[in-house]
């Protein structure tokens, strides 16, 4: 891998040296990484977004520790088994980039106890870091927030880097497909890559709008809590289309009009 004088890098294809479906995983959770970016929601070169690999069921892609989200490609992730053992990485030149503890504590917890999830995005947003250190957390004060009723909470318990830690977020994170991390960040999964990262972007959304209401220093709106429970129905799988399968091909589309690298 070299520098170019136009501060890309340029990393050799890992194409041939993956299935299809793992080729197309690639570009989807490199789109992710540029998504997150493009709304705000990275954290230089922190946090981490993964993707299992299709067909191999000890397997997550995962981005390498040194690059920025909006730089990731399809060719610059990290294929990993849960175990930590890194599978196939690209050649990195003298830059020699590895995977991040923190991140792979986190997301190999995840992909091992819960195998129906194929994505796991985890961020450190200026306004889900806010609402996690609020000891009222994430309040249902709108439509938005309203899905995230039953939302899960994890508390700190330092930089993760103790695999014991593992049990506890486990635990906390349930079945639901959020989770407040305390005086930390916010962790979303889906089934799918698009699905995964609109839960995120409601997530952050949501916690946007209640530190902007909050900055008010004005009564909120009260709800009742039977519409509350109703409205947190309406967004429960069975009751609508699977999160992200229309949005993500917009998304893309919008990706290659404007930032398509990520496809390399």
């Amino acid at each position: 891998m070299n520098d170019l004088p136009d501060g890309h890098l340029e990393i050799p294809s890992m194409k041939a040296r993956c299935s299809p479906a793992e080729w197309k995983a690639r570009v989807d959770l490199a789109a992710c990484y540029r998504l997150v970016a493009h709304y705000g929601m990275s954290d230089m070169m922190a946090n981490h977004i993964s993707s299992r690999v299709p067909d191999e069921d000890d397997a997550f892609l995962i981005n390498a520790y040194g690059l920025m989200y909006e730089e990731i490609t399809a060719s610059s992730l990290i294929k990993v088994s849960h175990d930590g053992t890194v599978l196939a990485k690209p050649d990195f030149g003298e830059l020699n980039y590895g995977i991040n503890k923190a991140g792979y504590v986190i997301h190999s917890a995840v992909h091992e106890a819960r195998p129906e999830v194929a994505c796991v995005i985890h961020t450190h947003s200026w306004a889900s870091m806010a609402v996690s250190s609020l000891q009222c957390g994430l309040l249902p004060i709108t439509q938005t927030a309203m899905r995230f009723l039953r939302i899960g909470y994890h508390e700190y318990q330092g930089v993760v880097l103790d695999l014991a830690e593992q049990a506890s977020l486990i635990q906390d994170l349930g079945k639901g497909e959020a989770l407040i991390l305390r005086n930390h960040g916010a962790l979303t999964v889906g089934r799918t890559v698009g699905e995964a990262f609109n839960w995120m972007h409601r997530l952050e959304l949501a916690c946007r709008s209640q530190l902007a209401a909050m900055a008010c220093n004005s009564p909120f709106v009260p709800v009742s809590p039977a519409v509350l429970e109703q409205t947190w129905s309406n967004y429960q799988p069975g009751t609508r289309r699977p999160y992200g399968v229309m949005e993500w091909p917009a998304l893309l589309r919008m990706l290659d009009r404007i930032d398509p690298g990520y496809r390399t």
